[in-house]
């Protein structure tokens, strides 16, 4: 299980929201490039980066700020918000990020999905974001009657390099993450999938690694990174202990 850490973009800052709400967005870092870099150098593998302008405007919006965490760390990134259309994949792809995050277009037009799936082969990541077990979209503004593992299954033979699952009703409100919903999803579909929203603590962490659900392949860390409820080196130091069991 890889873990992700999360820098969510407003207005060219970190933030992180309640329950993806714009209205609720607490400040971390002014400087998105260090934050990259603190995270680089606490040892994490990947970096999970979300344009929440571009999710609700439907365009990229804090591309000045992506490109500057993309200059200052060497790490892969998913990048994820806005990106609706071909154009936005193949831009980002070219730009250095190493995988794009679809979760509106996944709803609104699955056949673009597939198609970007079929032209980046593993660099294409469905976004399952879910209020009361029913897949949201536009910035998490609107909810369908679509429940996550549906929408995963529609994209099983599509090649997608995995399924962002996101409880938005517990996204940074720090009440733990949903493990019986996302062992449920990655057992009911074959794409790997990274779960999303609520991480509170270590014990998080430790019972999603209980459940041992080998399709569960990584877990995205906010609030609870930047308030220091999780300490990167113990976080760390756990999950590669049990890669090696």
């Amino acid at each position: 299980m890889i873990l992700f850490p999360a820098i969510d973009l407003k207005d060219g800052r970190c933030v992180r929201l309640e329950r993806g709400i714009l209205e609720t967005a607490t400040v971390f870092n002014d400087d998105p490039a260090a934050q990259a870099r603190a995270f680089a150098e606490a040892g994490f593998e990947w970096l999970h980066c979300i344009d929440l302008n571009g999710a609700f405007e439907g365009c990229s919006a804090n591309a000045e700020a992506i490109q500057a965490i993309r200059a200052a760390v060497k790490l892969p990134i998913q990048l994820g918000g806005g990106i609706r259309d071909m154009k936005g994949v193949e831009g980002w792809l070219s730009a250095g990020i190493t995988r794009v995050i679809l979760g509106t277009a996944a709803l609104t037009d699955p056949g673009f999905v597939r198609q970007a799936a079929r032209a980046f082969p593993g660099r294409i990541v469905v976004g399952a974001d879910a209020k009361a077990g029913r897949i949201a979209t536009q910035g998490w503004a609107e909810t369908t009657e679509l429940t996550p593992a549906e929408l995963g299954e529609r994209f099983e033979d599509a090649g997608v390099a995995a399924i962002l699952f996101t409880d938005v009703d517990r996204d940074g409100l720090l009440g733990g993450v949903n493990v019986p919903v996302t062992v449920a999803l990655a057992r009911a579909v074959s794409i790997p999938v990274i779960a999303s929203g609520g991480v509170s603590g270590m014990e998080d962490i430790k019972t999603l690694l209980a459940a041992n659900e080998p399709n569960i392949a990584g877990l995205v860390i906010g609030r609870a990174l930047y308030d220091g409820r999780i300490a990167a080196k113990t976080a760390l130091e756990l999950v590669n202990s049990a890669r090696r069991r």
